[in-house]
């Protein structure tokens, strides 16, 4: 009987390395051999051999696909290189190549590797990155920090670029010239990818570096050296633009409509929170006055009271009579809040047309913002509401893009993006929209509303918050949630005293994707020993992401253990919602979560909602990681946590 040490590390994730290890362990049991193993992946090193183990071993089989440190290993130990898939094709004729000594890479142990995870990279390696995302400007943060915290688990420095939203902080050109590879983590096509030209480059979706932005920096640093790998091609435009066009047309729609939803939810957290506001100073019935009374008759120095006359007319602009109106504040607190009530319902109004306006131009780029904008605001005019910003932004976007495509004389094309694009677009689709599809979606929106309405009012109710609390904690910030979300920030527009059923789906919403990172903060607590050194630090801050309802606060984990991590938070996101809607719990603001209360109705049976799920994920957690046994029958993820102690 031969001693076989086996080392196992695939960049394809922690599940593949193990399943390779396994396949070793079975080959070398079947050939009568015993087999140690050691497991190397971003979650650390799980097992490790005694000193025993290394001077009783024949051979070291080392199964990765990229750099591994070995300097643990005695260097007069033969080593046997090989591959994940070759060990897919033929374990067991790896176990015999390996004792035979032939058919591999058999030589001694080298001090260090290039690279490994854990190891020290050679000095004066830099890496530079751009992470994007149009789902979410969390997922670009996400993948931003992962990186740099792998960085500097391997003594270097990864500078950052977010390209996701907002102001982008543009790498110094001196430090992309001194990096000595590029990572693109990134959804969105590289802005300024010229810049790169000739730099050794791993490109990837930015979902990639979240979950496993280690073996991401290992492959950039081994890339360095790499004169076949693939590098940033010269050409600037024209780099970015082939990159759209191998983009499938399917990928490519999603991509834009979360760059829609993306781009929307400012005008909705800003309209709402200042409606909110609002509610709070002036009281809810300052919604009466919008659209009556005019607020330029008042000023500072002359505030109102709290009763207004509303005179009412008819189609020819004739008064036929008035209506007193009155509110129960009255003075400076009421004009304050009447103002930052308008201001929040100005904010609303955008709400469609940046929806439209942000698809079309995820679709054509610049010239399709313009018609895209126009379509959100024929969309509400015509009682389409989000439904027909949706339809009306893809329409405008393919249209847009069409027009661009075309081959026009030279002394055209300067008119095209500023002129005949976006005339030709909303002309088109602007026709389209009024006199073909207004009315259709318009009836489709009233059937959603009013199905939304009897459901959050009958015995529905619960199965409806059941089915919004499963697809918050689904994906966590991806086109599920988003989705969701959006179906609630829809129809706060249209809330009123008289229809609380948008606040109540809103508040179902938000306080169920707070529970995915409220419960993993409280298992990493709990139970420590189940989860890695690196997820108890991301616990000790989930907490607060939950509690502001930041969903993207447990991403970590169900990257990390998908299979345990999602259906757990989704359980406790059902609980969550099915109360909110049982209660009859309202949020009159999009976002903010516990910080404001003071939107929320029954905010007793908001919290108790939220501490419910949280509980029932929470638990649902720690079982299932507790449930995962290894071959030797322990508790997989505490024998993992213990070996990388």
């Amino acid at each position: 009987m031969a001693s076989i040490l086996a080392i196992s590390a695939s960049q394809s994730g922690p599940a593949h390395s193990f399943i390779v290890g396994e396949a070793l362990k079975s080959a070398a049991a079947r050939a009568g051999h015993k087999l140690g193993l050691k497991v190397i992946s971003h979650l650390g090193e799980q097992g490790s051999f005694s000193d025993d183990d290394l001077a009783k071993a024949d051979v070291a089989v080392v199964v990765a696909d990229g750099p591994v440190d070995l300097s643990d290993l005695p260097k007069t130990l033969r080593i046997f290189e090989t591959t994940p898939q070759a060990v897919f094709d033929d374990a067991d004729g790896v176990v015999a190549q390996a004792l035979a000594g032939s058919g591999g890479a058999a030589k001694a142990a080298p001090a260090t590797s290039a690279v490994a995870p854990g190891g020290k990279p050679p000095a004066g390696m830099k890496v530079v990155a751009i992470t994007s995302c149009p789902t979410g400007v969390a997922h670009t943060f996400m993948a931003a920090e992962a990186l740099e915290q792998a960085g500097k688990d391997r003594g270097i420095t990864v500078a950052i670029e977010g390209q996701g939203s907002g102001k982008i902080d543009a790498l110094d050109p001196e430090l992309i010239k001194r990096a000595s590879a590029v990572i693109f983590a990134h959804d969105l096509p590289v802005k300024g990818r010229e810049r790169f030209a000739g730099k050794p480059v791993i490109d990837v979706g930015v979902k990639a570096a979240v979950n496993d932005a280690g073996s991401l920096v290992d492959k950039a640093l081994a890339a360095a050296d790499d004169p076949s790998v693939a590098r940033v091609p010269a050409g600037g435009e024209s780099a970015e633009e082939s990159e759209e066009g191998s983009e499938h047309w399917a990928r490519r729609l999603q991509r834009s409509v979360m760059t829609g939803v993306s781009y929307m939810i400012p005008f909705v957290a800003a309209g709402g929170l200042l409606i909110a506001l609002g509610f709070l100073l002036a009281g809810y019935d300052v919604a009466s006055l919008y659209e009556k009374i005019s607020i330029s008759d008042y000023s500072l120095w002359n505030l109102p009271g709290n009763e207004f006359v509303h005179e009412i007319k008819n189609s020819a602009g004739d008064v036929v009579g008035t209506e007193t109106i009155t509110v129960s504040q009255s003075g400076l607190l009421l004009y304050i809040g009447w103002t930052l009530f308008l201001l929040g319902q100005a904010a609303m109004s955008f709400l469609v047309p940046a929806l439209a306006g942000y698809i079309s131009f995820g679709l054509a780029g610049r010239p399709g913002i313009a018609p895209g904008f126009v379509m959100g605001v024929v969309a509400v005019e015509v009682g389409a509401g989000f439904i027909g910003g949706l339809v009306g932004g893809i329409l405008a976007g393919y249209f847009a893009a069409w027009l661009a495509g075309l081959s026009v004389p030279a002394w055209l094309r300067g008119l095209m993006p500023v002129v005949i694009i976006p005339l030709g677009t909303t002309l088109v689709v602007g026709a389209v929209m009024y006199l073909v599809l207004g009315l259709p979606l318009a009836a489709l929106m009233t059937a959603l509303q009013d199905g939304l309405t009897s459901m959050s009012g009958g015995g529905s109710a619960v199965l409806l918050g059941v089915i919004l609390g499963l697809m918050m904690c689904f994906d966590l910030g991806g086109p599920v949630n988003k989705a969701a979300y959006l179906f609630g920030t829809a129809g706060l527009s249209a809330a009123s005293a008289s229809n609380t059923a948008p606040y109540e789906i809103m508040a179902t919403v938000m306080a169920a994707g707070m529970v995915p990172p409220l419960a993993m903060s409280a298992a990493t607590f709990l139970r420590s020993r189940l989860f890695t050194k690196a997820e108890v630090e991301n616990g000790r801050s989930a907490w607060l992401l939950g509690l502001s309802f930041i969903s993207e606060g447990a991403i970590p984990f169900a990257a990390a253990d998908p299979l345990r991590v999602i259906p757990a938070t989704m359980a406790g996101g059902a609980v969550t919602g099915a109360m909110t809607m049982a209660m009859h719990v309202g949020s009159r603001a999009p976002h903010g979560g516990v910080f404001v209360a003071f939107a929320i109705t029954n905010f007793g049976g908001f919290l108790l909602a939220i501490l419910a799920g949280t509980v029932v994920s929470t638990a649902l957690v720690i079982v299932l990681k507790g449930l995962g046994r290894n071959a030797d029958g322990k508790k997989g993820a505490e024998a993992q946590a213990t070996a990388a102690a």
